[in-house]
């Protein structure tokens, strides 16, 4: 479905990201992998997913609070794969803290991942989208794209202020065969959110499995957490043939939470 096209997915190394970009290279896809790990181990993953689905690869380490790095690593990835067709941004910072404790250095680790490198990429990237008629940008929001929670202002603020950016860009290459779109997952049981229920289950002395089960049935009426593979799935979807009149839309992944 998707060979011949190139990828860079942002924060790809393990968890969500991770996911999306196995299941773009599954589709064909030469593709990007970006991260804050290890080289080694970074093109660990990358080698993998050349092996398994007879793509080619690259791995980029680049900090991307860093604008200048961004630019570096663009051209980095045109040079070795091609121009870029898709981009998935997903990379993102974290802080969990009441808004008085919350840092400033914090907020802007936070505006500069989780929001400023999304303009950076779509600004270095469209120029060879629109020159070859085709683009695809899926920018990872949130369930808190839509809805507030305590203790992640930088989180909710950035998450919500995706959605804004992927109707303006959309807006603005409607009809030259780009697409931006959002993604907007409920909770999805990445390696980070394994930890930190692991972490709160033995300090109740409970279960793992009872704890997890609880918190997803909470959250979603579902009952159950967000599948990794579902959302690259869709990250497919919207970077396919079938999906050029699909632009500007945001998409909730989250076991009916939102509706509920």
């Amino acid at each position: 479905m998707l060979k011949g096209r190139t990828a860079l997915v942002t924060g790809s190394t393990d968890g969500l990201g991770l996911a999306i970009a196995e299941a773009l290279a599954k589709a064909g896809a030469n593709v990007a992998i970006h991260g804050l790990a290890e080289r080694s181990a970074g093109e660990a993953v990358a080698a993998r997913l050349a092996d398994q689905h007879a793509v080619e690869t690259t791995f980029d380490g680049t900090d991307l609070a860093d604008g200048a790095a961004i630019t570096a690593m663009i051209e980095r990835i045109h040079t070795g794969l091609g121009p870029l067709d898709i981009v998935v941004h997903n990379a993102v910072v974290r802080h969990f803290h009441a808004v008085e404790d919350y840092s400033p250095d914090e907020w802007d680790a936070a505006l500069a991942v989780n929001l400023t490198a999304a303009f950076h990429i779509a600004r270095l990237t469209l120029p060879a989208m629109k020159a070859g008629g085709f683009g695809r940008i899926i920018h990872l929001s949130s369930i808190y794209g839509s809805r507030g929670i305590a203790d992640r202002i930088g989180y909710v603020t950035t998450k919500t202020a995706l959605l804004g950016m992927t109707r303006a860009i959309a807006i603005e290459v409607a009809g030259t065969g780009v697409t931006c779109n959002a993604l907007c997952p409920g909770s999805v049981l990445t390696p980070a959110i394994r930890d930190r229920l692991e972490t709160a289950a033995a300090a109740e002395g409970r279960s793992f499995e009872a704890y997890a089960r609880e918190y997803a049935a909470k959250r979603h009426p579902t009952g159950d957490f967000v599948a990794p593979e579902d959302v690259g799935a869709m990250a497919v979807f919207l970077c396919g043939p079938h999906s050029s009149g699909v632009t500007g839309a945001s998409f909730q992944m989250d076991g009916g939470w939102q509706a509920a």
